[in-house]
C-alpha cells in the first residue's frame, strides 16, 4: 500500500474473489458461474446490433447507442423484472451486479447506529462492504450441521441479512422461516439475498405485500448465466426502493450499460430456458452429490448451484492442491469450522465426471502410500 492509504484504507479487509485462471486451461468450478450461455435470445439481440449503416448516420441500434449514457431509470430491464415477478416497476431496482445492490442497501439502511446481523458463516462480501461503509457487523452462529438458528434473528434489534439459500454452504431456510423473522423484526430491515434461489428454493419475493420491511436482492449472474453482464437487482416496497435509489443516484446514477440492460431483459422474459438450465444444473448436482457420498464424502444438501463437501480421508487443503494439480480449480476457506470443507460448483456433466474421476485417483493414490 502506498503512504497516502487513509487510515480507514489500511484498516479494509477486502473480499477476495475465486481465482481467475490465465494461461494454463482448467475445469473452473469455483466461482459458481453457469456451465451453460444465456439464452439464445441474448445473443440475437446483442447481435441486431451490428446492422449496417450507410456510413454517415449511425445505424439506430444499441450498438450506435454506445455513444450515449445509459437510462438511469433501466426501463425496459425493470419492466422486464417487475413483469417477471408480478410486482410493480417502482418495486424495482437493478444495479451492476447483487454486489452493488448490497452496497445501495446497506448504505441506505445501516450505519453507526443500525448495525447488520448475518450468520458467522456466509458471503464474505458482506463483512467487507460493512467495513467498507463503517458499518457495524454482527454474527450469528451457524448451527453444528451449518443449519441457520431462526431464534438468533427473532427480535435482534438491527438489521439483517440472511443469504437464502446460503454460501457457502448451499442449505436453505423454508419461507415460513423467512416470514417468522420478518414478523420478529417489523422495526428492521431484512435483507434475504436470494443469488441462488432458482435451484430448489422458494423466493421470498411472494411476502412482500405482507412485510413493508422486506427487501429482496437477486442476480443474473448464476440460473441466468450474465456473471460477465454484471447485473443484479432488489425487488422491495417502493419506499424502500426509493431510499436504495437515493443512494444509487448520490454515487453512481449511470450503473448498468446498455448492452448489459439488454442482455439481462432479454434473459428475464426467456422463462423457458432459464428453467431449463436450472433442471440440468440441478439433476447434474445430484449426480454429483450421490458419487461423492458414495466415495466416502460428507456432502450438504444444496440448493444451489455448488456443494459443500468434505472427505473422511483427505485433509481440505490436501485434495484442494490435489484438484488444482489435475487442472480442477475449487474453491477452499482457510478458517475455523469449514478450512477441511471444499465449495465445488457445478459444470457440465462432463466436467462433474472428470472432477468424480479425479477425486477417484487422488483418494486411490493416498490409500495407496498409507
Amino acid at each position: 500500500m502506498s503512504r497516502f492509504l487513509s487510515k480507514s484504507g489500511q484498516a479494509l479487509l477486502p473480499y477476495t474473489p475465486g481465482e481467475q485462471p490465465k494461461g494454463r486451461k482448467f475445469i473452473k468450478l469455483n466461482t459458481n458461474e453457469s456451465p451453460y450461455p444465456p439464452s439464445p435470445n441474448v445473443a440475437k439481440a446483442i447481435l441486431a446490433g451490428f446492422e449496417e449503416s450507410d456510413g454517415t448516420d449511425p445505424a439506430p441500434t444499441e450498438i450506435a447507442n454506445l455513444r450515449l449514457y445509459s437510462d438511469p431509470e433501466a426501463k425496459p430491464l425493470v419492466k422486464a423484472i417487475a413483469d417477471y415477478y408480478g410486482v410493480e416497476p417502482d418495486q424495482v431496482i437493478v444495479g451492476n451486479g447483487s454486489d452493488e445492490i448490497l452496497a445501495f442497501a446497506f448504505r441506505a439502511f445501516c450505519d453507526k447506529e443500525s448495525p447488520l446481523l448475518a450468520a458467522d458463516i456466509t458471503y464474505g462480501f458482506y463483512p467487507a462492504l460493512c467495513g467498507l461503509l463503517d458499518i457495524p457487523y454482527r454474527t450469528a452462529a451457524l448451527k453444528d450441521d451449518f443449519s441457520v438458528d431462526t431464534e438468533d434473528y427473532k427480535g435482534c434489534g438491527c438489521n439483517c441479512i440472511i443469504a437464502n439459500p446460503n454460501a457457502p454452504t448451499g442449505m436453505a431456510l423454508p419461507l415460513s422461516a423467512i416470514e417468522e423473522i420478518l414478523a420478529a423484526n417489523q422495526g428492521q430491515v431484512v435483507m434475504v439475498d436470494e443469488a441462488y434461489v432458482d435451484f430448489g428454493c422458494e423466493s421470498a419475493v411472494s411476502l412482500l405485500k405482507r412485510y413493508e420491511n422486506l427487501v429482496v436482492i437477486q442476480t443474473f449472474s448464476k440460473s441466468r448465466s450474465l456473471a460477465g453482464g454484471r447485473v443484479g437487482f432488489a425487488i422491495a416496497g417502493k419506499e424502500l426502493i426509493a431510499d436504495m435509489n437515493r443512494v444509487k443516484y448520490s454515487f453512481n446514477p449511470y450503473n448498468v450499460n446498455r448492452l448489459s440492460m439488454l442482455a439481462a431483459a432479454e434473459a428475464v422474459k426467456d422463462r423457458e430456458y432459464t428453467k431449463l438450465c436450472c433442471e440440468r444444473i440441478c439433476g447434474t448436482r445430484e449426480r454429483t452429490a450421490q458419487g461423492l457420498r458414495e466415495l466416502g464424502f460428507k456432502v450438504l444438501d444444496s440448493r444451489t448451484n455448488f456443494l459443500f463437501i468434505k472427505s473422511n480421508s483427505m485433509g481440505g487443503k490436501a485434495y484442494f492442491d490435489g484438484l488444482r494439480e489435475n487442472g480442477i480449480l475449487v474453491r477452499r476457506w482457510d478458517a475455523d469450522r469449514i478450512g477441511e470443507y471444499l465449495r465445488v460448483s457445478i459444470g457440465t456433466d462432463g466436467e462433474m465426471e472428470e472432477f468424480l474421476a479425479v477425486t477417484k485417483r487422488l483418494l486411490s493414490d493416498r490409500e495407496a502410500r498409507g
